[in-house]
């Protein structure tokens, strides 16, 4: 009976105990770093000719089995067994078994160390720029119904109470400066994220890969890491991950309770299209925004394995301890969260009906239109403390009659205070309230227009910044 492929075990008299690879046997999702233990192997093995231990001929051999060992793997005809502890496991069993000692020399002047950090760094620059890309597919459904409701008139909130007519682009394109903020900060990690752990071996660095900035350029990196102590016992690249995913889970949950709110039958402001709604099975008159609870309740994962990465971390002595093995079990499932979140989500926004005539007769329920009374008092010399005392009392003299401000007439207005002159009727609608809000940032409808402007030019450049990574040349 062959026996297994074991990358350490030399000094011991025993195999291990079934419990001990049970516990220690990769995740079978953590295989899926196959394609990037293979580039870096080929990158390894040019080390290898550079430092004499594999031959120009030698070298040709191990890239050739390596590229093909990729190729069945992802057909589905090299699968990992049960003896196979690892990705690096199962890639050196295979080589050994397609050029037999040939391939046992691939494993000089490196460590499952360095490899393990380098796997995964290589995954997540890889990886980050699908998510980018598919925020982006969320934010061109955000910016499109944006550009369909830069006048659509719309009840502002604070405290979820009433407080200011907004153009209700304005409120969707609050959710898009969130997310482009996000995408920065993913931009920004793989800035930082752009060193090379391999050459690192185990920890004091390699004997005999001593150009690790060549197998770095070979692998789409900047440059290697400057202290190998670091590179192989450093996750703060993966938490910084973490962090970007998880904040961006965070406005993702924002924009969902957003949604139950304003396709609810209170507020009655979006339909959802039904592709993108679920129903109930005991209650047939029932359409619910099951994509947004379950982006919300996906958050809580995001945050969760912020948390988990942070805690394994603490404490750590230097330089690579086991415990970093949750490094691969936090970042994959954040990125398989976001696969299945995003798009979900682009979906919903893209699809959903604005009832652009119930949000304008919603925007001034609540008397938001309070400030602009205010306003004019204080730009005609009034004090905006007691122009705020009139206004309240204004207020309140509409709560007694139950009627709002479009009822006061000029002996009203007066009664309430001398300054409230008729000409003040001109301010009190949504339409000069907003179209007032003409300061940078403001919701006055050029404004908006010029922010989906510099919005999408921000995107487009966002997109190209995605699309223009090659990654390992193998």
């Amino acid at each position: 009976m062959t026996q297994p492929t074991r990358l350490w075990g030399g000094r011991f008299r025993t195999g291990p105990s079934p419990a001990l690879m049970r516990l220690s046997r990769a995740d079978a999702s953590y295989f899926r770093l196959v394609p990037y233990d293979i580039a870096a192997s080929i990158a390894h093995a040019r080390e290898l000719v550079r430092a004499s231990v594999l031959s120009e001929a030698e070298y040709e051999k191990i890239a050739a089995a390596l590229v093909a060992i990729g190729r069945d793997f992802e057909a589905g005809e090299a699968v990992p067994t049960e003896t196979d502890e690892d990705v690096h496991t199962f890639i050196e069993r295979l080589l050994i078994e397609r050029l037999g000692t040939l391939g046992g020399k691939l494993r000089a002047g490196r460590s499952r160390n360095d490899q393990a950090a380098n796997d995964l760094k290589l995954y997540l620059r890889d990886k980050v720029r699908i998510i980018v890309l598919d925020v982006l597919a969320l934010q061109q459904a955000v910016v499109s119904q944006a550009k369909a409701h830069v006048d659509t008139l719309a009840p502002g909130f604070t405290h979820l109470q009433p407080a200011q007519p907004v153009s209700f682009a304005h409120q969707l394109l609050a959710h898009a400066q969130t997310f482009a903020r996000d995408v920065e900060r993913l931009r920004d990690w793989d800035r930082r994220s752009a060193l090379s752990p391999l050459g690192a071996a185990a920890l004091t660095g390699s004997a005999l890969a001593l150009h690790p900035e060549l197998s770095a350029q070979e692998l789409g990196y900047d440059g290697p890491c400057e202290n190998s102590i670091d590179a192989v016992g450093s996750r703060d690249h993966v938490a910084e991950f973490l962090f970007a995913t998880a904040m961006l889970g965070v406005h993702l949950s924002r924009l969902a309770e957003e949604i139950f709110l304003w396709s609810s039958r209170q507020f009655r402001w979006i339909e959802l299209d039904d592709a993108y709604a679920t129903g109930s099975s005991i209650m047939p008159q029932k359409k619910n925004a099951d994509i947004a609870e379950l982006t919300r309740g996906r958050a809580s994962r995001l945050i969760g394995g912020l948390t988990t990465m942070l805690t394994a971390l603490k404490g750590l002595p230097f330089a690579y301890n086991r415990d970093l093995i949750e490094d691969k079990f936090t970042a994959l499932e954040t990125v398989d969260t976001l696969a299945a979140v995003l798009p979900a989500m682009a979906g919903l926004v893209g699809t959903m009906r604005v009832d652009a005539e119930r949000l304008a007769r919603q925007a001034t329920d609540g008397f938001t239109l309070a400030t602009e009374v205010a306003d004019w008092l204080a730009r005609r010399g009034v004090p905006f403390s007691e122009a705020h005392e009139i206004t309240g009392a204004l207020v309140r003299h509409c709560e007694d009659r139950d009627i709002g401000f479009e009822a006061l007439d000029d002996e009203d207005l007066a009664a309430i205070d001398a300054r409230l002159e008729p000409a003040i009727k001109a301010c009190l609608t949504p339409e000069a309230a907003v179209a007032a809000r003409t300061g940078y940032g403001g919701t006055a409808p050029a404004r908006v227009g010029e922010q989906i402007e510099r919005l999408a030019a921000m995107l487009d450049e966002q997109r190209r910044w995605a699309e223009t990574y090659a990654g390992p040349r193998g």
